[in-house]
């Protein structure tokens, strides 16, 4: 059959079941077991015994077999799995045929009954009663053997985690990770806080924002695109440890390693530079080795990582000289366009000194950090919040992890000097002016409230989404991100008449 004339069949017994008075929609269902609890309770069980303990059980069926009168199959909740065995003769004739005629694989059934163990040594549950809680009306994803077309995966996550152990074991590590790292903060003193997510100013970071508008107040607004500012805020107003794991919002393009939508951990210590937290980061990163993988040595696609402190430590000018044979940041605009033409590198003409310098980073530089490595004395053009390195005004006291060839973190010594910063957001505007749109905008209150006094302080910023990747050995950050943002496009089903592209929203229309 299609799968229009499997939802067809599917919609016909829902209807004759309400005929026959079962209501196919349950409110609830009283369950006194999980599926991994009746396997460790009653673990003991030989072939011969069996439990006087009645279980009630609750979740998805799986492929029935039948057996003349007798029906095995599968219960399937959040925590395992369980054998069921129906018979005719425990069931009574009219609720077996109810059963196998009107019952499917992916519908949601309590069941009630005694457990005992197969001949083949299978935990089972003998089912003596069993209630119908949720009729599913489309047929599960090919029959559990798992969805490989990554735009379905992607777009219906919901498929995914059916039909994919790996997919489930990931988003179960992903919450694990961030729980880890709320304990780990939590252990060292810092309090957990929560900024504003819609901000009248796009500060906190380079990059293009996503606006949108206050009809009440009539005015727009931007999603947040770094919460940094209102975090150093907050150091001013007294609180010395402060992390927000936070989701931001980036106008960007979408790759392997970039979503519009993001998570963010970002952390500020009073009375501490950014050395301070380079430690904190490679600390962090192995503590989260050790509890996901028992080892801070991991494997990501294909390659060994040993992410125990300490970390490698190179300069970003110097990695920058002998990848191009010659001090590239102290080069003319043109000279570094002329790069990028020799490296084939594509430059668009707009791009400053600074976006050149980053772009020939990007490609030459990076895919070489495969072990972590921290990049450190950052120009002080590209780096507008942070100090100035002792003894080396050119230079920023910032840091970057790379670990495979990708940027992880980001962090420096705090700037807290308030005219500094003023020239340095002017600096800034400037930029902008001249057709950067990701440059950073002036934050008058900011500055404002630095004149009131920031302690000396490190930040931090880490990508959750990225940590979650490395951890879990998942080589795109969509296979982290539940539900990802994607190309609007129309996926043609087998019941299809035409392949033309769709709004997203009349691909999935309702039954």
């Amino acid at each position: 059959m299609s799968e229009r004339e499997l939802i067809q069949q599917r919609l016909e017994k829902i209807q004759k079941l309400r005929e026959q008075g079962v209501e196919p929609y349950a409110y609830q269902y009283a369950r006194t077991h999980r599926a991994i609890q009746v396997l460790d309770q009653f673990a003991s069980l030989t072939g011969e015994q069996m439990s006087g303990e009645i279980v009630s059980l609750a979740g998805r069926l799986q492929p029935m077999r039948a057996h003349g009168k007798t029906i095995f199959s599968h219960v399937q909740d959040d925590s395992g799995r369980v054998q069921l065995y129906f018979r005719r003769d425990g069931l009574g004739p009219e609720r077996f045929e109810l059963l196998k005629h009107y019952i499917d694989m992916g519908d949601f059934l309590g069941v009630k009954g005694p457990v005992f163990r197969t001949h083949a040594g299978e935990l089972t549950v003998r089912v003596d009663e069993f209630t119908l809680l949720t009729k599913a009306v489309r047929p599960m994803p090919e029959k559990w053997h798992g969805i490989k077309d990554v735009e379905v995966r992607y777009r219906q996550r919901y498929l995914d985690l059916l039909s994919n152990e790996r997919t489930r074991w990931i988003f179960l590590q992903r919450s694990r990770i961030v729980k880890e790292i709320r304990a780990y903060f939590d252990g060292l003193g810092f309090l957990e806080v929560e900024t504003p997510m819609m901000h009248p100013l796009a500060g906190g970071a380079a990059a293009r924002p996503f606006i949108t508008h206050h009809n009440a107040l009539d005015r727009d607004l931007f999603l947040r695109i770094a919460p940094e500012l209102y975090l150093k805020r907050l150091l001013v107003g007294g609180f010395e440890k402060v992390y927000e794991i936070n989701r931001n919002f980036r106008n960007e393009g979408i790759s392997t390693m970039h979503n519009p939508e993001f998570t963010m951990l970002e952390a500020y210590q009073a009375y501490v530079d950014g050395a301070a937290m380079m430690e904190l980061t490679e600390n962090l990163f192995a503590h989260l080795a050790k509890i996901i993988h028992g080892s801070t040595e991991i494997v990501y696609q294909g390659q060994k990582l040993q992410l125990a402190a300490p970390w490698r430590r190179i300069t970003m000018q110097g990695a920058m000289q002998e990848a191009v044979g010659e001090d590239a940041w102290n080069q003319t605009p043109e000279r570094l366009r002329a790069l990028c033409r020799e490296h084939k590198i594509s430059a668009s003409e707009k791009m400053g000194k600074a976006e050149l310098f980053d772009l020939l980073f990007k490609y030459l530089v990076e895919p070489k950090l495969i072990q972590p490595t921290f990049l450190v004395d950052f120009p002080i053009e590209i780096s507008p919040l942070a100090k100035c390195k002792p003894g080396a005004p050119h230079l920023a006291d910032r840091f970057e992890p790379y670990i495979v060839g990708h940027e992880f973190a980001n962090g420096f010594s705090e700037l807290s000097d308030p005219v500094d910063q003023y020239q340095r957001f002017e600096g800034q505007m400037q930029q902008r002016e001249a057709g950067d749109e990701e440059a950073h905008v002036a934050d008058l209150d900011y500055v404002r409230a630095l004149e009131y006094g920031l302690p000396p302080a490190g930040g931090l910023g880490v990508g959750i989404d990225r940590l979650v990747m490395l951890l879990t050995d998942s080589p795109s950050i969509r296979e982290v991100i539940l539900f990802p943002q994607m190309r609007q496009i129309h996926i043609p089903s087998d019941d299809d008449e035409t392949s033309e592209e769709t709004p997203e929203d009349e691909s999935a229309n309702p039954v």
